[in-house]
């Protein structure tokens, strides 16, 4: 009886060793969880994902220009829209042209700032003139609502942009989901209607008498102390709507029956799919 102890306490010992192993691993896995920027364990059937950082706007414009140009394929004629979004995408063209990964591809340019941007990417280009069908467009806007209707222009490019896209096979609409509102004109920012500069005060006079945009203020768009002049030479009149237009339709027919509108910026009916880049990932919209 007397050994009895001395074989109880190496026992005793292993024990109480053990237990403080199994203490401190429970510890350390709580550390770790509970640690910010620590990247928790992870097996076969159950992947964690960390938190993305938040994406800037310039991010999210990207993303979903980069995705927009998975539609662009070798040998096509390309509408190439304008603004901060249309940029990346027309940028990510010529590096995969550059890389080889697209080739024999033609752009067609919206505005004089889009076609020299391209032609220092290398990206051949033409006139509707030459190309007068497009296989695809890609372009911002500036307002998108729920049908895939869209405002754009207030980049000034309202009307070439329009002529191209018209043009098109496919319209690519590419925001971030700041762009979205439930109605035409809801952002409360401008819907651009570009006009012939002959007379522009009686033209804006008119817009703003209108009965289909009633309640919006009509302001001739300024560049400094001089009205901004369009590539194509005219001037720019923006409405401003404290609520959406309740007629879109309606409000476009009324504008172009008026002498002195050259055209505006609601883009109806035209978008074919709208890629939408967001907090949680891109979404991709078709037109129904």
């Amino acid at each position: 009886m007397a050994s009895s102890p001395v074989c109880t306490r190496p026992l005793a010992l292993i024990l109480i060793s053990h237990l403080q192993r199994v203490a401190m691993a429970s510890l350390t896995a709580k550390s770790l969880v509970a640690r910010p920027g620590v990247r928790p364990f992870t097996s076969r059937r159950q992947t964690c994902v960390a938190p993305m950082a938040a994406l800037s706007q310039d991010e999210l414009k990207q993303q979903a220009a980069w995705k927009a140009v998975d539609y662009v394929k070798s040998g096509m004629v390309v509408g190439l829209g304008t603004g901060s979004t249309a940029a990346f995408a027309v940028d990510r063209i010529g590096q995969l042209m550059k890389e080889g990964t697209l080739k024999d591809i033609v752009g067609v340019p919206t505005s004089i700032r889009t076609y020299e941007q391209a032609k220092s990417l290398g990206i051949p280009l033409a006139t509707l003139d030459e190309q007068p069908k497009i296989d695809v467009a890609i372009d911002g806007a500036d307002e998108v609502d729920p049908k895939l209707d869209v405002v754009k222009g207030r980049g000034g490019a309202l009307l070439r942009e329009k002529m191209v896209e018209m043009a098109s096979a496919k319209f690519v609409c590419i925001v971030d989901d700041t762009k979205l509102v439930e109605g035409l004109g809801g952002s409360k920012l401008a819907m651009p209607v570009e006009i012939v500069q002959f007379c522009h005060k009686y033209t804006l006079n008119r817009l703003a008498a209108l009965p289909e945009v009633a309640g919006c203020q009509a302001k001739l768009r300024m560049e400094g102390d001089k009205p901004y002049v369009t590539d194509n030479s005219n001037y720019i009149v923006d409405l401003y709507f404290e609520t959406p237009i309740q007629d879109s339709q309606a409000a476009s027919k009324a504008i172009l029956a008026l002498e002195g509108v050259v055209d505006h910026g609601l883009f109806l009916d035209m978008v074919d799919v709208c890629i939408i880049a967001g907090s949680n990932g891109v979404e991709v919209k078709e037109r129904q």
